[in-house]
């Protein structure tokens, strides 16, 4: 068992507060915005045997468990992070596996280098990820019914959306929801930027419903990602919710502290809130242009008390104990790798003594029992 260093990302939409607050440290005043505990290349972890990446590549059987090799090859297959949101994070989606497949194909193949700001596929994987929140956290998610994006568009009176509360009255809903977010991103940037306006001035001054889009605008003025946002469904988790996000569906966090896991991939789309590259084609060939349900998430528990975050995907699971004073959970031992994260508490997992943030990473096989009080996150696969 490797207790983990791990490293934090300043992004600039990242809370100076919340990490630091978990961790309880001094806040450095600079933006903390992810927590990273893995072994993507961009940031491994780093153990005292090397950082994960050197750790697993010496020998993958041993550290991932021959189920998990022959299953994801010889990586570990998720990312675990600490997400803290003071400003809202791009909206975007992500591709599916033959999708991102071909996507990094094409682009090697038109020799686009790797880290080119207008590349879409960093790599060759898909990139579903599941958020769960420690406090109370908003996000968007999926696409609302259109009839109700067009009666939120509507209700800020401002004459240039009538366009779009017409299209969103057509039918079929796919079709609808279609036009308008194409319309929305080739739009003429500099009457886009009026409309942004007046919308932002309208929310403001109404408030309510309007709030969570008027301090988007705040954050990013005259983006047309302000108007995409509205035809979304706008979520508020609390702490021990969660979101899934599946391929395709639009989404964006604004506010929040949680434990996020994702497929090992760097796959994603823009479609706004961000001074990044937008390939307005790209992005609607991948779109899922279905209006639902954001599907809130609440953990199923079982009798062990273990409560599972259940999802379609197998490159990551996501589970935790809720440990009361003196409490322990059973054996943890399993045939594939685990990352144990402490998120309250005090917990002692196999010798390593947890509080609040930090981590350990567990090789497949190895024996861990976990005891103490608190809260234990546990990342895995299923093999």
């Amino acid at each position: 068992m490797d207790r983990l260093d791990n490293t934090v990302r300043p992004y600039a939409w990242g809370s100076t507060t919340a990490i630091p607050g978990l961790l309880g440290v001094e806040p450095s005043g600079e933006p903390q915005a992810e927590m990273w505990m893995g072994a993507h290349p961009g940031a491994p972890s780093r153990t005292e045997r090397g950082t994960l990446v050197e750790v697993i590549d010496a020998d993958p059987e041993r550290e991932l468990g021959p189920a998990a090799v022959a299953k994801f090859g010889p990586r570990l297959p998720f990312l675990l992070k600490i997400l803290a949101a003071g400003a809202p994070l791009s909206l975007q989606v992500h591709p599916n596996l033959q999708q991102a497949k071909e996507g990094y194909e094409d682009e090697e193949r038109r020799g686009i280098p790797i880290d080119a700001p207008f590349r879409n596929y960093k790599d060759a994987n898909h990139k579903p990820e599941l958020i769960c929140a420690l406090t109370e956290f908003d996000g968007l998610c999926g696409f609302r019914d259109p009839l109700q994006a067009a009666g939120l568009l509507d209700g800020l009176g401002v004459d240039s959306l009538k366009a779009y509360v017409d299209l969103l009255h057509a039918h079929p809903e796919e079709a609808a929801l279609r036009e308008v977010l194409t319309a929305i991103l080739t739009a003429d940037p500099e009457q886009m930027r009026h409309t942004v306006a007046e919308a932002a001035a309208a929310c403001t001054r109404l408030g309510g419903t309007y709030t969570a889009y008027a301090d988007i605008a705040h954050h990013y003025p005259g983006d047309p990602g302000v108007i995409a946002a509205m035809l979304l469904n706008h979520v508020r988790l609390q702490p021990g919710e969660a979101l899934f996000l599946g391929a395709g569906i639009p989404h964006a966090y604004l506010t929040g502290l949680g434990v996020e896991i994702m497929a090992n991939s760097d796959n994603v789309l823009r479609c706004g809130l961000t001074p990044k590259h937008v390939d307005v084609p790209e992005l609607l060939r991948i779109v899922r242009f279905e209006a639902g349900d954001a599907g809130v998430l609440r953990p199923e528990a079982s009798p062990d008390g273990e409560e599972v975050y259940e999802t379609p995907i197998d490159e990551f699971r996501l589970s935790r104990y809720v440990l009361p004073d003196g409490g322990t959970a059973p054996d943890l031992t399993r045939e594939a790798p685990q990352i144990l994260l402490c998120t309250a508490g005090s917990v002692r997992a196999g010798d390593q003594q947890l509080t609040p943030g930090q981590s350990v990473f567990v090789p497949a096989a190895e024996r861990v029992e976990v005891s103490g009080a608190g809260t234990i996150f546990r990342a895995t696969v299923i093999v």
